[in-house]
């Protein structure tokens, strides 16, 4: 049974005769037509990496971040709508902020992630307000429960993992991240691979420039969220080209 185009699409509060939502679909359809966004957990952190399309060339570099910092231990990458992702840091920034004031310690993810799931999934049941057109992923680290990884859906479902991507490429993304062991690798080894991943998932064709933002959180960091050092991305960069270089090398023996 087809629903489209027959009303049932008009509001994110009215399911269609077999039982979809069709608002929460098309949310889900803006974060597709995003730029490619990874996490990875490894033994000791967390790993990030973002395609940030460059759309102009008079854009400053390092502008529109989609690296967002929510607290000392917690790290976001989000794919889809910019302006719906920022509003949904700052949501996730005050829960964690709350937290401290509350019970003296840092918020831990698995609570986070839920407490702002629960709010992105408030904003698919009323026809005053439209879903939120974002993914992201959380990612923290900390002594007692190590590194964690979360991904929120538009539909407001968390769920917990080693590894996942969110974007246009994410299903290439995904069967790249099931190639790695990364239960046995560390963030330094880590962030390389990311940033192959990235690269190997870029369409060239439709989409020329992008920035590769990369972030970590882990033992390598003490624990803290931070953008990972120029010197080991530039390093990570360089890995991520000479690899699709050797394997378009490769490609070319086999013809």
């Amino acid at each position: 049974m087809s629903s489209i185009g027959t009303g049932y699409d008009l509001s994110a509060s009215t399911f269609s005769p077999d039982g979809r939502v069709f608002q929460v679909e098309y949310a889900m359809k803006a974060v597709e037509n995003s730029s490619t966004a990874i996490g990875i957990r490894c033994k000791d952190g967390v790993v990030f990496g973002v395609e940030k399309l460059v759309l102009s060339k008079l854009y400053e570099q390092g502008s529109n971040k989609r690296i967002f910092n929510i607290d000392r231990h917690v790290g976001m990458a989000v794919a889809g709508l910019l302006a719906d992702a920022r509003s949904l840091s700052e949501v996730a920034r005050e829960e964690a902020s709350n937290f401290r004031s509350n019970y003296g310690h840092d918020i831990p993810l698995k609570h986070l992630s839920e407490r702002v799931a629960m709010y992105v999934h408030a904003y698919t049941l009323y026809s005053a307000v439209r879903p939120f057109g974002c993914s992201f992923i959380l990612g923290s680290y900390d002594q007692d429960d190590g590194p964690q990884l979360y991904m929120v859906d538009p539909s407001g479902i968390s769920y917990g993992y080693w590894g996942c991507a969110i974007g246009k490429a994410k299903q290439a993304a995904k069967t790249e991240i099931e190639k790695l062991q990364m239960k046995d690798m560390t963030c330094r080894e880590l962030v390389k691979e990311v940033a192959k991943i990235i690269y190997i998932v870029h369409d060239e064709v439709k989409d020329k420039s992008f920035e590769l933002e990369l972030s970590w959180v882990g033992e390598v960091t003490n624990g803290r969220h931070e953008l990972v050092p120029k010197d080991i991305r530039e390093e990570a960069e360089k890995y991520a080209k000479d690899s699709l270089e050797e394997e378009d090398d490769s490609d070319e023996d086999n013809m």
